[in-house]
């Protein structure tokens, strides 16, 4: 027995004052109504109708029971009516978890032009290196910088790709003179981003001759956090491996120099991941749209602006890494969700 229908069609049969009134307006049969009231009595154990052939009148257990029944059915249409106009209007909190440099120069401002779409909605980011548990830890959507996804089931949209370049500051460069390919780097002070993703010991360089390997065991400094590293190359420390997004201010301030410009390194796709793409919460689908909207579009307009920082570089080799595509400034096509 489906005893909130049930629930609903004595409810109606009380306010029709009949079995065939109730009928007609719920859209069934007197007999259906019929048993569904007399299987609600038998389940409660209490007669709630007295039946005559003319009319019905309630017992004194029913008219307990329908007070209870419409506070119950009132509740539960109100609950209904919020979940359906948060459809339309976003609100509650929304968990958002990013890894950190990536995070304060896109994600940041990405939440404020959604608060501001969104006033409803709660936003709080954590940011760190790492892949988090998304459903053990709670979140609700992560974004990601990896080359690959493994297989998790989770939900996953492509935002992009990010890639990093060799860096120094224009005062280490007066000092030591400028490397102009991986080999040179062997004669200058290294500093390394530690990363999950990459090796420890080496950076693996994508230029005109393919790929090629520098190895720097002995790093002089290494930190995890790409703003960090951007911060020690410009502080004339050494040669610093730095993605786009934290090398991109210190290149227009011109306190980092982009050397090797022919060489690129580290490229990464950027995923927004969230647990399921069925019954997608509002704020969850409102969010992952925005982003899916707004930071190809960003990312892209940061990798453009990148020739003009190039002092010297072969007139037939792309200044960017040749998976950006032709045009995308003007705006990047949406990928349809998959699964990873």
């Amino acid at each position: 027995m489906n005893t909130l229908q049930a629930m609903r069609i004595f409810v109606r049969v009380v306010e029709a004052g009949s079995f065939t009134g109730a009928a007609q307006q719920l859209h069934t049969t007197t007999g259906y109504a019929s048993r569904a009231v007399s299987d609600l009595e038998a389940h409660l154990q209490a007669r709630l109708l007295n039946r005559t052939t003319r009319r019905i009148a309630l017992t004194q257990a029913g008219e307990r029971y329908l007070q209870s029944c419409e506070q119950i059915l009132a509740y539960i249409d109100q609950a209904e009516a919020e979940a359906s106009d948060a459809e339309a209007h976003p609100s509650g909190k929304l968990k958002v978890h990013a890894m950190t440099s990536f995070a304060q120069h896109y994600v940041v401002p990405a939440v404020r032009r959604y608060q501001q779409r969104y006033p409803a909605v709660q936003v709080e980011l954590t940011l760190a290196q790492r892949v988090p548990d998304l459903l053990g830890e709670g979140y609700d959507v992560a974004l990601v910088l990896a080359q690959d996804l493994p297989d998790s089931g989770l939900v996953s949209q492509r935002l992009g790709g990010v890639f990093s370049i060799a860096c120094a500051s224009p005062a280490y460069l007066k000092r030591n003179g400028v490397p102009l390919v991986p080999a040179d780097l062997g004669r200058h002070t290294c500093l390394q981003t530690v990363t999950p993703v990459f090796p420890a010991d080496k950076w693996i360089f994508d230029g005109p001759n393919g790929q090629e390997t520098f190895s720097h065991e002995a790093a002089s400094f290494r930190v995890n956090v790409a703003d960090a590293a951007a911060a020690a190359v410009s502080e004339g420390m050494g040669i610093g491996l730095i993605p786009v997004y934290s090398a991109i201010d210190g290149l227009r301030s011109g306190k980092l120099v982009w050397i090797m410009p022919e060489y690129t390194s580290q490229e990464m796709n950027l995923y927004a991941l969230y647990p399921s793409h069925q019954y997608l919460d509002p704020k969850v689908r409102t969010w992952v749209e925005l982003l899916r909207d707004e930071l190809p579009v960003t990312l892209a307009a940061d990798q453009a602006e990148l020739p003009r920082f190039a002092r010297t570089a072969p007139s037939n080799r792309p200044l960017v890494p040749s998976w950006v595509p032709e045009g995308v400034i003007a705006g990047v096509p949406h990928e349809p969700l998959s699964t990873c």
